[in-house]
C-alpha cells in the first residue's frame, strides 16, 4: 500500500511539471525569471549573468558603455555558437528603455533572450533561428533614468532623459526646480484647490476624477497641476527637474538643434548612452534587423520621423508585410508611421538605423489601454482616465489610485492631493506584462525570421567547346527581406554582395538579366568575382562565369547582412 502511495505520488508529481506543449514560458526553466514585475538596472545585470552562467554555449556578455551616472550599458548576445561564425550570421538588434520612464521594454527584451535560450532545442523555430541567426540585446539604453523611475518619486512623464544636468528653464541653474513628494507617499500626484468659481468638477460617474464644467455651470475645483513647489522662485512648479534633454532625439539622421527638436542635446552622439550604442550597433555590420521598444499606445512604428524622407519603394512592402502581421500577434495595436500618424521626430534613433545603417526597424509602443477592458481606443491621444478609473476600482481594487488629501501648500493655501500613481497606464499591470513579453517578443521573432536566408542552386555546368565552359548559378533568397534594402543600396552602406568561384580559371563574369533570352551583363575586373547589389526579398540573382579547366571547383556567396553560402560543382 505504501509503495503505491509513493508510486502515485511520483505520477502526480510528474504530470505537474508536464510540458503539453503550445509552449509560452518554458517549463521547468533553468533560469526562473518572474515577469510580472519590474527590474532595475543592477537586477537586469545580475539576470543577465545567470542566463550567461546556464547557457555558456549560446551567450557572451558585452559592456556597451557606461552612463552619464556611471550606471553599466550591458548586451547579451544570443546564438549557438557552435554553429558558424556568429559575425557572420544575419543579426537582429533589440534595445529597450531609451526613455527613462518607458520601462517595460528592458523586461520584453530580456524575456526575448530568455525564450530563446529556454527554448532552444525544444521548439523548432526557437532553434533554428538561435542556429542561423544572431541576437544582440540591450536591455536599456538609459539606466539612469530606469532607475530614478523606479525608485525615486515621479509621475507618469518623469524621467524620460537621464541624469545629466541641464538648464530646462533658461535661468543659468540645473535641475533647481524638480518633483517634490509633499506628503511623502513615495508618489508624485495632482494638486487641486476647491474653488465654487472653479472650472472644473467632480465626475458624476466616477467622484475620484474631474471632469470640465459646462460653459454655464458653477464649477468646484481648480486644477493646479503636478505635486510640488516653486523651488526656484520663478512663478512655476517643476519646470526644471533632472535631465531635460531626450536621448531619442540625440542620433544622427535629420538632427536639429534643440530650438528646433527639443531635448535634442548639443550634437549628434553628444550623450555617453547614444554614443556607445551606436558604435556598439556599427561594430556589427551583419545586423539585418532592429526593434526598439518604447510605450505606450500599442504602436507599431516605422520611419520616417519626418515627411521629407523617403523610404525607399520595395522596403515599404517589407515594413507594410511585418506591420500588417504584427497587428495581428499584438491586439489592440496599430501599425503607423511615425511622422504621418504620430508626430515629427528629428534626430530619432529609428530613423537612424533604417536611413543611416540600412536596417528595416520598427518602434513598438508597448502597452494600449484598449487590452484594459479589450476595447478599441480612439487614437492614440484619447481620454482614457474614465476607463482607468473604472479598471483600477474593478481589477486592482483601488491600487493605483493615490486618494485625495488635504495639504497646506505654502503658494496656494489648502489643496489636495491625489490621483494615479506613476506607473500606471503608462506600463501594464503585472498580471498582465507577461502577456505584454511574450506578443512583443513573438512579433520580434517573426521579423528576425524574415531576414535574409541565402542559399545557392547546384551550378549548372555546360561546354563551350575548345576547353572552355559556362557555369551559371542562382542565389536564392528564401526570406521577405532582401540582403540589402533598398535605402542600403542608395546610400552605399554595405558593399554589394560578392559571389566568387575557385577551382578553376574564370575568364569572364556577368550578371544573367533574362535566362531564357540569354542576356548577361559582364562584369568588369577581377573574373573570379562577381558583385551583385542583393538577393532580393523571396527572390534570386543569376550570375554567369566562362571557365577552362577541369575538377571540383567551388561557388561562395558572402552577404554582409546574410551571411556567407557555399556550393561546390565540377567541370568534366
Amino acid at each position: 500500500m505504501l509503495k503505491r502511495l509513493i508510486m502515485l505520488a511520483l505520477l502526480a508529481a510528474t504530470a505537474g511539471a508536464q510540458d503539453l506543449g503550445a509552449r509560452g514560458a518554458p517549463a521547468n526553466a533553468k533560469v526562473e525569471i518572474r515577469w510580472d514585475r519590474f527590474y532595475d538596472n543592477k537586477e537586469l545585470g545580475e539576470l543577465m549573468e545567470k542566463l550567461a552562467a546556464a547557457f555558456p554555449g549560446l551567450t557572451k556578455l558585452h559592456a556597451v558603455g557606461v552612463s552619464v551616472g556611471g550606471r553599466a550599458i550591458r548586451a547579451i548576445e544570443v546564438t549557438n555558437f557552435a554553429k558558424g561564425d556568429a559575425a557572420r550570421k544575419a543579426g537582429f538588434y533589440i534595445d529597450g528603455n531609451i526613455h527613462g520612464n518607458e520601462v517595460q521594454g528592458a523586461e520584453v527584451a530580456l524575456y526575448t533572450a530568455w525564450y530563446l535560450l529556454e527554448n532552444y532545442g525544444k521548439v523548432a523555430m526557437v532553434t533554428e533561428l538561435m542556429d542561423t541567426r544572431v541576437f544582440y540585446i540591450v536591455p536599456t539604453i538609459n539606466p539612469d533614468g530606469r532607475d530614478s523611475f523606479l525608485h525615486d518619486p515621479n509621475d507618469a512623464h518623469s524621467l524620460r532623459g537621464g541624469v545629466m544636468p541641464w538648464d530646462e528653464d533658461g535661468d543659468g541653474r540645473f535641475d533647481e526646480d524638480g518633483n517634490d513628494d509633499l506628503d511623502g507617499d513615495g508618489n508624485i500626484t495632482q494638486m487641486r484647490r476647491r474653488n465654487p468659481h472653479g472650472r472644473w468638477k467632480t465626475d458624476p460617474k466616477e467622484p475620484r476624477l474631474l471632469v470640465p464644467c459646462e460653459a454655464d455651470e458653477e464649477g468646484e475645483f481648480d486644477r493646479l497641476g503636478e505635486e510640488g513647489l516653486d523651488n526656484d522662485g520663478d512663478g512655476e512648479v517643476n519646470e526644471d527637474g533632472p535631465g531635460g534633454y531626450d536621448p531619442n532625439r540625440n542620433w544622427p539622421t535629420d538632427w536639429q538643434p534643440p530650438y528646433v527638436q527639443g531635448g535634442a542635446h548639443d550634437y549628434p552622439f553628444s550623450l555617453p548612452e547614444t554614443r556607445a550604442v551606436g558604435k556598439f550597433f556599427m561594430d556589427r555590420p551583419n545586423i539585418a534587423g532592429a526593434q526598439s521598444y518604447h510605450n505606450n499606445g500599442g504602436m507599431i512604428l516605422r520611419p520616417p520621423g519626418q515627411q521629407n524622407a523617403v523610404v525607399q519603394g520595395g522596403d515599404v512592402g517589407v515594413y507594410d508585410t511585418l506591420g500588417r502581421k504584427g497587428e495581428q500577434m499584438l491586439p489592440g495595436y496599430r501599425y503607423m508611421i511615425l511622422w504621418k500618424d504620430l508626430y515629427t521626430v528629428w534626430g530619432g534613433e529609428v530613423d537612424w538605423l533604417y536611413f543611416g545603417r540600412g536596417v528595416i526597424t520598427f518602434t513598438n509602443e508597448l502597452w494600449t489601454e484598449a487590452n484594459m477592458f479589450r476595447t478599441a481606443v480612439a487614437g492614440p491621444w484619447a481620454d482614457t482616465r474614465a476607463d482607468r478609473a473604472r479598471f483600477d476600482r474593478l481589477l486592482l481594487l483601488k491600487d493605483a489610485f493615490v486618494d485625495w488629501k488635504a495639504f497646506k501648500h505654502p503658494t496656494y493655501g489648502d489643496v489636495e492631493i491625489g490621483g494615479f500613481k506613476k506607473n500606471f497606464g503608462r506600463t501594464p499591470p503585472s498580471f498582465l506584462l507577461e502577456e505584454e513579453c511574450h506578443r512583443n517578443m513573438a512579433f520580434t521573432l517573426f521579423h528576425a525570421d524574415q531576414m535574409p536566408k541565402l542559399s545557392l542552386d547546384a551550378p549548372d555546368v555546360k561546354s563551350l567547346g575548345d576547353g572552355l565552359f559556362k557555369v551559371r548559378v542562382t542565389a536564392r533568397n528564401a526570406r521577405i527581406i532582401p540582403s540589402r534594402t533598398g535605402q542600403d543600396v542608395v546610400a552605399k552602406i554595405s558593399r554589394p554582395d560578392e559571389l566568387t568561384i575557385d577551382g578553376v580559371t574564370a575568364l569572364s563574369a556577368g550578371i544573367v538579366r533574362d535566362r531564357d533570352f540569354n542576356r548577361v551583363d559582364f562584369q568588369p575586373g577581377k573574373p573570379s568575382r562577381i558583385r551583385i547589389e542583393a538577393v532580393p526579398g523571396m527572390g534570386e540573382a543569376t550570375v554567369e562565369w566562362i571557365v577552362k579547366g577541369h575538377g571540383d571547383f567551388r561557388v561562395t556567396l558572402d552577404s554582409v547582412k546574410g551571411g556567407v553560402v557555399e556550393v561546390t560543382g565540377k567541370v568534366p
